[in-house]
């Protein structure tokens, strides 16, 4: 068939009736599968339901010039589009003319249930009401008028969008310092600013009045007219020391001589202050009372802090003891942390799943005066050791009523009464002998090389890293700023950017329920809609294994516009990080079909910037979400570094890489080796103070010219980004006397099967490696791994003739069609190896899922390796005998 080209004007296109007209919408919507509406300057009736082109020639290859009237997003003239429309048949034709072709009527519910085959049950239900409601109007059910016309292919019936434009090397600005990366000025772009629209966002979450007209908290918060404090700029104290392992003394700080980095240090208190007068009115914090939000603006917060240091005072706080903090993320668990560095404490969170020992050894360590628990779970851990805790003098629950009245034990309510004995002038003595160099928190690791080591962490430590993280994530743009905090408080990269960085930049920082990662999260993600969302490795596993076991389930052709549509969003995604300006065909079309549908049910439709850090990810996870218009930007860092130390963002990203350093710090490779790698050290202001009362540790991990070595190996690339490569400790040295980084390998064979959840590599000082597996099995409402296999895990069983549905029917009963399966896996990732001896030699399933409570993984689900072998000893010894 001859191709012929015609020139065709946009307006012209769609409302000039001077011609005889072919329309050929019902057509293309029978390509999609479902009727397609959207505005358009030049008619009312929507390009989709007004495709016309001459009834004269039999056009295949339609060029359509139309520069901003044609893509009312890109604000760019000289665009042009390129659209493929295969003729309809004979019998099209005549019943496309007499009109006698029946249009489909719109179907909100069909395309919601398209974008709940993607996305899987616990992210959105097809025919929930509540989501119809919300997001089917604006989101679902109509385009935005600035896609391209389509181009039909009879072999795939999805249609395909080519954008061609005129000015291709135009650059976007980015940040100073950084490496220059070419991104599209004008088409859709994947995420954060490429996608944002020019209209009017949907309704904020409901909130309530707020404190003035409701009383927040109802379990006796109080809030204070606001008190201002006049406080001096305090100077730096005295000290020559790069590092120290005592509390009360202070150390010189890593400032440079311009630039970033050189910026004036600030106390917690001088940042409150600050915050207070930039955002006072603004929702600083938003809990559920009664299912409804309440609000505490920045003044009410920082009245309700001062509040809080006032009671510690009188309760016999000491200056640099603990404030112990035992609970799940609540206003009162900032209060009580802030309101103890005001008055001259140390803010101490203790991880909620500690046994009663380890809640006692970081008490006594810190030499707490005060623990501040959630409930009478967590009290009932305290009061088992209390009377092996020297130093403490009383104990504040600040959820549920009390149980039994004992002395020295408060209610919430009962303890922020006490802070109205202490006169203001008393606590604004001990705010102005703060020095932004000296000690005001303690981030405890949490062990999974042995005891916890208390991280020392200076008032500029946590100020000057908001300050420069905040400023890398681009938060200083002047728009609202949300985000919901669910990680655990007592690990710093929640600390930082749930507490520090939201006040720094105004956020307002919304509390999830408990119950959150086990299932409620993603339904206050719906609710609030966050601007940015942090989430560690195995959240964001969790949300593709849910959302690829609802897609198994759903009709082929749904699947099939589902790969179709990932296929587009990882290839323009992989373009964006590469600095290719084009998007594939199909990509507007992609966008509007599935990708908002995700995001809306995701509650990510603001979201500018998805980050994920703590532990590892896997590749497989970041291209599922890059291929859904997702890109998740790496961190890395550690407790030492106060969080962050390098950041990917839109600008400067690579996957697999963690980006680039944060401006005002510095890496080094120390001892590389012939490829580049060595121990990645740190130098800057975020790097941490010390270790309480470890020198040994404290010398083990800061060098004589201040260094912080992280224990981990990398290198950078020639553009600068830096790249993760194993962990020293981690380090396997064969019998041979080969090094081996276990993770890459480990994540290769996650890669490979996507039944298995764990795998950790075994083989130290051996002749050959073997890998210790877990399949994946869902949890009970205790988070609890039970022994029924995941949807995902059940279908890979399914594919290889197997009908297990359970872990032990596996293990048990030695299904040779999975164990074959999982060999095959394995062998395909020997297949890659470097060498013989990276090959895995033997493997075996065990048991049980690895879990917090099992002792094998840690507070943020990373690995705990020593655990494991000690644990599964006998399986180890077995391989080898």
């Amino acid at each position: 068939m001859s191709v012929n080209s015609v020139g065709v004007n946009w307006d012209q296109l769609e409302v000039d009736q001077t011609e005889s007209f072919l329309d050929i919408s019902p057509f293309v919507r029978e390509y999609i599968g479902s009727p397609l509406t959207t505005s358009n300057p030049a008619s009312n009736t929507g390009f989709f339901n007004d495709v016309k082109i001459p009834q004269n020639g039999n056009y295949s290859h339609i060029v359509v010039n139309g520069g901003n009237s044609l893509m009312q997003e890109e604000k760019k003239a000289g665009a042009v589009l390129e659209i493929q429309v295969e003729p309809p048949s004979n019998e099209d034709q005549e019943s496309l003319t007499t009109g006698s072709r029946e249009k489909p009527e719109p179907s909100t519910l069909e395309e919601a249930d398209l974008t709940s085959s993607v996305l899987g049950d616990t992210i959105l239900a097809a025919k929930d009401e509540s989501f119809e409601q919300q997001v089917v109007p604006e989101q679902l059910s109509s385009l935005s008028g600035k896609e391209e016309p389509p181009r039909s292919s009879s072999a795939s019936r999805v249609p395909e969008f080519s954008c061609v434009t005129e000015e291709d090397s135009v650059l976007e600005p980015c940040a100073e310092g950084g490496d220059v990366h070419q991104v599209p000025q004008q088409q859709d772009q994947p995420c954060g600013t490429r996608d944002k629209e020019k209209v009017d966002a949907p309704p904020k979450p409901p909130r309530s009045p707020g404190p003035s007209d409701l009383s927040f908290p109802t379990d006796g918060m109080t809030i204070l007219e606001p008190t201002p404090v006049q406080v001096p700029v305090p100077t730096l104290a005295p000290s020559e020391m790069m590092w120290t392992i005592k509390r009360d003394e202070p150390v010189k700080l890593r400032i440079t001589q311009s630039g970033p980095g050189s910026e004036t240090p600030v106390t917690v208190h001088q940042m409150f202050q600050h915050a207070v007068e930039q955002y006072g009115e603004t929702p600083a914090l938003a809990v559920k009372k009664e299912g409804q939000w309440a609000t505490l603006t920045f003044r009410e917060y920082y009245n309700e802090c001062r509040l809080a240091a006032k009671s510690f005072l009188k309760l016999g706080l000491e200056r640099y003891h603990g404030v112990g903090i035992l609970g799940f993320n609540s206003p009162e668990w900032f209060i009580a942390g802030i309101g103890s560095i005001l008055a001259g404490g140390l803010a101490v969170g203790i991880y909620t799943t500690n046994s009663p020992e380890a809640c006692r050894y970081v008490a006594d360590n810190c030499e707490a005066n005060v623990l501040v628990v959630e409930n009478h779970k967590q009290l009932t851990k305290i009061l088992q050791v209390k009377d092996q805790l020297p130093h403490l003098k009383a104990i504040v629950q600040y959820k549920d009523e009390l149980k039994e009245k004992q002395p020295n034990l408060y209610t919430w309510k009962e303890f922020m009464e006490l802070g109205k004995q202490i006169p203001d002038a008393q606590l604004d003595d001990v705010i102005r002998s703060q020095k932004a160099n000296q000690c005001c928190s303690l981030i405890y690791t949490s062990g999974t090389t042995g005891q916890p080591k208390g991280v020392m962490l200076s008032h500029d430590n946590l100020t000057w890293t908001a300050e420069a993280a905040g400023k890398t994530a681009n938060l200083e743009n002047g728009t609202e700023k949300c985000i919901i905090s669910y990680l655990p408080l007592s690990h710093i990269a929640a600390q930082l950017i749930d507490i520090w960085i939201s006040m720094r930049f105004g956020a307002t920082t919304y509390f999830a329920e408990p119950d959150a990662l086990k299932g409620s999260l993603v339904n206050t993600m719906r609710e609030v809609r966050p601007t940015a969302f942090m989430a560690v490795p195995r959240v964001w596993e969790k949300m593709q294994e849910k959302m690829q076991s609802q897609a198994s389930k759903s009709s082929l052709v749904k699947r099939k516009v589902a790969e179709w549509a990932k296929y587009i969003g990882l290839q323009a995604n992989y373009n964006f990080m590469n600095g290719n300006q084009t998007v594939p065909w199909g990509y507007m079309l992609a966008n509007n079909l599935v990708f908002k549908k995700v995001r809306a049910a995701l509650g990510l439709d603001r979201c500018t910037m998805c980050f994920t850090g703590a532990a590892p990810i896997t590749k497989d996870t970041l291209e599922y979400f890059m291929s859904l218009n997702l890109p998740i930007y790496e961190l890395y860092g550690m407790s030492e570094s106060t969080g962050p130390h390098a950041v990917s963002n839109e600008a400067a990203f690579r996957i697999m890489s963690c980006g680039k350093e944060i401006p005002g710090c510095s890496s080094k490779l120390d001892k590389p080796d012939e490829e580049g790698n060595g121990e990645i050290c740190f130098w800057g202001r975020h790097v941490f103070m010390g270790y309480l009362n470890m020198v040994d540790k404290t010398e083990e991990a800061l060098d004589k010219e201040g260094w912080l070595h992280s224990g981990d190996l990398g290198k950078h690339d020639p553009e600068g980004f830096l790249y993760v490569t194993g962990r020293i400790k981690e380090l396997i040295i064969t019998a041979g006397g080969e090094n081996i980084p276990p993770v890459l390998i480990e994540d290769a064979v996650k890669e490979e099967l996507p039944i298995v959840s764990n795998a950790m590599l075994i083989g130290d000082k051996r002749k050959f490696l073997c890998m210790l597996l877990t399949l994946k099995c869902n949890v009970d409402d205790d988070g609890e791994p039970t022994d029924e296999l995941t949807p995902q895990s059940k279908e890979f069983c399914r594919q290889t003739g197997c009908r297990a549905s359970r872990l032990s029917e596996i293990t048990s009963k030695n299904h040779l069609p999975v164990f074959k399966a999982i060999q095959e896996g394995i062998d395909r990732v020997n297949a890659k190896a470097t060498s013989n001896a990276q090959k895995i030699q033997k493997w075996t399933i065990l048991e049980k899922e690895f879990s917090i409570s099992g002792g094998e993984l840690g507070p943020t689900l990373k690995l705990k390796r020593p655990v494991v072998q000690k644990m599964y000893k006998d399986q180890i010894e077995e391989f080898y005998s």
